[in-house]
């Protein structure tokens, strides 16, 4: 209870942070409105009362009123809508703009990588409209308290007897909350198959996999596989909404059986003269009213719970990344220039939340101004080793150390404005070819020679020259006039955007051309080689180069070979090769596959 009424109290707070006119017109709209339902009750009692007793003047005012107040009963809530429609807007994309800022406001990766955060952002991603509709589930819970508080005092003054009529609607409240919260329980428990399930549906309809799906017959297995997935997703669902069901019957019975009891007792009162016919009229109709108002609780509270709980989600989101994740110790500026080089002393890592260790004990010197490659079977940490040098995670154990200043003391977005990288899981920005290149030294993303300069670096002219209209041209196929590029194309492009900036500490390349075939990684690199003083080299700057491709890497200042975790040798190429390591061995299986 504590965490719901928490949710709905920050969609109150995040509306009036948004618009605070726009929410204080909606409630005193809201509340006329509601408030004018159970005056609609007393003046007919009035009407009823007057016309027995032929009074016309009294029944005309009588009349008039009941006019009115069914008018304003009918009209105020459309005219609310009005705003908070606007309101609940301006409401979700604050929650949205939220999401963002907390899914990239971390400093380094370990939300993204935690199955609890996946979770959550699947299913904020399918609601992500419900941060509007919270705000109007909100103020119409306001309205009816309202509404439900004035019908109280209305048959409080008949009969205090009759308070015991809104309480017969806690019963099917309480049975309508539980039922949400079978439910809610049900989607979180099937959260997994839903994210399952969501990627078999992206495989199905995106181009990239589509050529692997139809060579391998896989149409048939992925429509089965999802099938099973939504069957067992949606029987969960199903049980939860049955059992909840009953439990809402239930409710609804032990009011009906107070509805009774009210109309009884008015009647019987009025049959031995002590009420007027109005006040039957009066019971009888506040009655239905409260009928109605119970069914427009059990609405709202459904969709107050619903709305809580991806605000609750939201909480959650705000509370891991604020308070449960690690805070970034570093503050110092990065420096203008590496004179040493980077140690890396007895540094250990695993994952959080883990028991294993990804990296353990390794010592490495990669001095200024070299050039570093890193080579290894796949898991054996070299991607994990490539995370540390960007902090995007802090070693468990050891320190990282940059001119003998110990890293994790260096404000993170300090040092990362210093370095350079392409990614083999590089990202495929849907934007103009210039920002998809600019966009890696922002300050000049409209420095056009400054982007074609790293377009040549990356020997990427030849894509951009086959655009329709060069730099200008819109990427992916998203847009009507978009351009798909092949993956090799896309890739060069990344590289393009690594390039951009000047003279960056550390640049590096985590297999940044698998994309590539092995001559062209080759050529690129030899490219690289010849300009790495300028680019890296006036700054003392160091290139970390990730490959599988043995003949790319030979011609590092530097070779370390990384098994299990473990650096188990690191040399130039002839002394590795002398040494007949593994290394060698590795070089000699893939010389040998490419004569």
């Amino acid at each position: 209870m504590k965490d719901f009424l928490r949710s709905l109290a920050e969609i109150l707070a995040s509306a009036f942070r948004v618009s605070r006119g726009r929410l204080l017109i909606s409630i005193t709209l809201m509340l006329i409105g509601s408030i004018s339902g159970p005056m609609v009750a007393l003046s007919l009692r009035e009407l009823v009362n007057a016309t027995l007793d032929r009074d016309v003047p009294a029944a005309a005012v009588a009349g008039a009123a009941v006019a009115v107040l069914a008018v304003l009963a009918l009209t105020m809530e459309h005219f609310a809508h009005i705003f908070f429609f606007e309101l609940g807007n301006l409401h979700a994309v604050a929650v949205e703009r939220e999401l963002g800022s907390l899914s990239q406001g971390t400093v380094g990766l370990e939300q993204h990588e935690r199955p609890d955060y996946a979770d959550r952002m699947e299913l904020l991603k399918k609601q992500i409209g419900a941060p509007g509709e919270g705000v109007k589930a909100v103020l119409s819970a306001v309205a009816l308290l309202a509404q439900i508080v004035v019908t109280a005092v209305l048959l409080a003054r008949l009969q205090p007897l009759l308070l015991l009529l809104p309480l017969f609607a806690i019963p099917p409240l309480s049975a309508g909350r539980a039922a949400q919260n079978r439910l809610h329980r049900a989607q979180l428990e099937q959260a997994e198959s839903l994210r399952l399930s969501s990627h078999l549906l992206d495989l199905a309809t995106q181009v990239a996999p589509a050529k692997e799906i139809r060579v391998f017959g896989l149409q048939d297995e992925m429509r089965a596989r999802q099938a099973r997935l939504r069957s067992a997703i949606d029987r969960a669902q199903t049980r939860a909404e049955v059992a909840g069901l009953g439990l809402r019957v239930i409710g609804q019975l032990l009011f009906a059986v107070g509805y009774l009891g009210a109309v009884v007792l008015v009647v019987r009162a009025a049959i031995e003269g002590q009420r007027s016919v109005g006040d039957v009229v009066l019971v009888v109709t506040l009655a239905v009213q409260t009928n109605a108002q119970v069914a427009n609780a059990l609405s709202i509270a459904q969709a107050l719970q619903s709305h809580a709980r991806v605000i609750g989600w939201v909480l959650w989101l705000r509370n891991l990344v604020h308070r449960v994740l690690p805070r970034s110790r570093g503050e110092a500026p990065a420096p203008e220039r590496i004179t040493e080089g980077i140690t890396l002393e007895s540094v250990t890592f695993r994952y959080p939340g883990t028991d294993r260790d990804i990296l353990r004990d390794i010592s490495l010197y990669l001095p200024a101004g070299s050039t570093v490659a890193i080579v290894g079977e796949n898991g054996a940490g070299k991607s994990t080793l490539v995370k540390l040098l960007c902090r995007f995670y802090d070693p468990t154990e050891g320190r990282i150390l940059v001119d003998g200043v110990d890293l994790v003391t260096m404000a993170p977005d300090a040092w990362r404005a210093r370095l350079a990288a392409g990614f083999q899981d590089f990202c495929r920005f849907e934007v103009l070819a210039r920002d998809c290149v600019g966009i890696g030294d922002l300050p000049r993303i409209d420095d056009e020679a400054a982007v074609l300069a790293a377009v040549g670096q990356a020997d990427a002219r030849p894509v951009v020259e086959r655009l329709e209209r060069g730099l200008d041209t819109q990427l992916g196929r998203t847009y009507a006039d978009g351009a798909e590029l092949s993956g090799g194309q896309w890739q060069r492009l990344s590289m393009a955007r690594a390039m951009m900036r000047q003279n960056p500490l550390l640049l590096l390349l985590d297999e940044p051309t698998s994309a590539l075939d092995a001559q062209a990684e080759h050529a690129l690199f030899a490219r690289f080689a010849r300009s790495d003083a300028q680019l890296v080299g006036a700054g003392g700057g160091v290139t970390v180069l990730v490959s599988h491709r043995f003949s790319t890497v030979r011609e590092a200042d530097l070779i370390v070979v990384v098994d299990g975790g473990r650096i188990v040798e690191h040399g130039k190429h002839e002394d590795l090769m002398a040494r007949d390591g593994m290394y060698a061995q590795m070089f000699t299986m893939q010389a040998g596959i490419y004569r």
